[in-house]
C-alpha cells in the first residue's frame, strides 16, 4: 500500500468531480478543461490502483472506494481551506471583524464607533450582527462579543462589566412614578430577550427586590431587547433596561433611573479571540477601546443597589 499521499491536484480534482458528481462542471469549477481533470482522476484511480467512478453515459457515479474516499477529501479541502484563510487574516493588520448580538451591536457599538473611527482612521471595522455563534475560522471573525454565565474554553476572554437590569423611562414619566410603589400603576414594557435567564430578572423578581408583592403581566412584549429599549425611549412605558444597552441613554439623560435598585443578571459580556490573536494591533487597539469606553458609565453602576435575583426566588 501506498503510504505517501498522492498528488494535491488530483485530490482536488476528484473532490469537485465528486460533489459535481460531474467531469464536466468540476473542470469549469477549477478552471481546467474536462481532459485535463479526467487526466487527474486516472492518475489517482492508478496511485489507488482502483477506480473512484464508474463512468456511464452521460454522467458518473462514485465507486465503493470514491464514496469512502470522498467525505474525508471535501473535509480536508475545507479544513485546509480555513487554516489559509486563517493565516492570511495575521498578515492584515487593518481590518477587524467583529461579531456581536443585534440589540449589543445597535445600542453599544453603533452609537460609539465614530469615536473608534477617528481614533484608528487604518483600521476597517466589518460587523456582523448575530445571535448565531460564529466559527472564528470558519466565518473568518476576529472577535465576538457574547453574552454568557462562563467563559468559553480554549478563548483568549476579557470579562466586561457585570450586567444588570433595572427600571428606565423618560424624564417624563419619571415625574408621574415618583417611587416604586407608584410603578405598579405604570405602562410596563416586557424585555422577553432575557427570558432565559436563570433565576429569573422580571418585573415581578424586581418588585419583590424592593419589598413589593406584584408580579404584572400586562403590557406591549419584545423579543429583542434594543426593540424594548427603544419604546422606552419613545414614552411607551418603563422597561427593566439591560445595563450595556441603557447606560448611553441614561448618561446623556434621555433615559432615567429613579429607583437606584438593579438585579444581577449573573451574566456579563465578554470580549473573545483566539488564543494568540489578542496582540496584532487591531485586536489589541479595539479591545482597549471598549474598556475605555465602559469606563465612561461605571458611575451609573457605583450609584446602584444590585441585588441577586435568587435571594426572592
Amino acid at each position: 500500500m501506498h503510504r505517501k499521499l498522492p498528488p494535491l491536484t488530483a485530490l482536488r480534482a476528484f473532490d469537485a468531480a465528486a460533489r459535481h458528481m460531474s467531469f464536466a462542471k468540476a473542470a469549469d469549477e477549477l478552471s481546467v478543461t474536462p481532459a485535463a481533470l479526467s487526466f487527474q482522476i486516472k492518475s489517482l484511480e492508478q496511485h489507488l490502483g482502483a477506480p473512484l467512478f464508474q463512468r456511464l453515459n452521460r454522467a458518473v457515479e462514485l465507486t465503493e472506494a470514491g464514496a469512502t474516499l470522498a467525505p474525508g477529501a471535501a473535509e480536508g479541502f475545507q479544513v485546509l481551506g480555513q487554516a489559509w484563510r486563517t493565516t492570511q487574516r495575521l498578515q492584515d493588520t487593518q481590518t477587524l471583524t467583529v461579531t456581536a448580538g443585534p440589540a449589543f451591536t445597535a445600542k453599544w457599538l453603533a452609537p460609539r464607533l465614530y469615536e473608534f473611527a477617528q481614533a484608528h482612521p487604518e483600521i476597517e471595522l466589518r460587523f456582523s450582527a448575530s445571535l448565531k455563534i460564529m466559527d472564528f475560522g470558519r466565518d473568518a471573525i476576529d472577535v465576538a462579543i457574547r453574552f454568557s454565565r462562563e467563559p468559553e474554553e480554549n478563548l483568549y476572554a476579557v470579562p466586561l462589566a457585570h450586567e444588570w437590569v433595572a427600571p428606565v423611562m423618560t424624564p417624563a414619566l419619571a415625574e408621574k412614578y415618583p417611587n416604586a410603589e407608584s410603578l405598579k400603576s405604570a405602562p410596563l414594557i416586557f424585555d422577553d430577550s432575557i427570558n432565559f435567564l436563570r433565576p429569573k430578572c422580571d418585573w415581578q423578581a424586581w418588585f419583590a427586590a424592593v419589598g413589593i408583592d406584584f408580579a404584572p403581566t400586562h403590557g406591549p412584549r419584545f423579543s429583542q431587547a434594543d426593540h424594548a429599549v427603544d419604546a422606552a425611549l419613545a414614552g411607551m412605558g418603563v422597561v427593566l433596561g439591560r445595563r450595556a444597552l441603557v447606560v448611553k441613554e441614561v448618561d446623556e439623560g434621555r433615559l432615567v433611573m429613579p429607583y437606584k435598585v438593579a438585579l444581577s443578571t449573573g451574566a456579563r459580556f465578554r470580549f473573545l479571540c483566539p488564543q494568540g490573536a489578542e496582540n496584532r494591533p487591531q485586536i489589541r487597539a479595539f479591545r482597549d477601546w471598549m474598556l475605555h469606553e465602559i469606563g465612561k458609565t461605571t458611575y451609573i453602576t457605583d450609584q446602584l443597589v444590585i441585588r441577586n435575583p435568587a435571594d426572592w426566588s
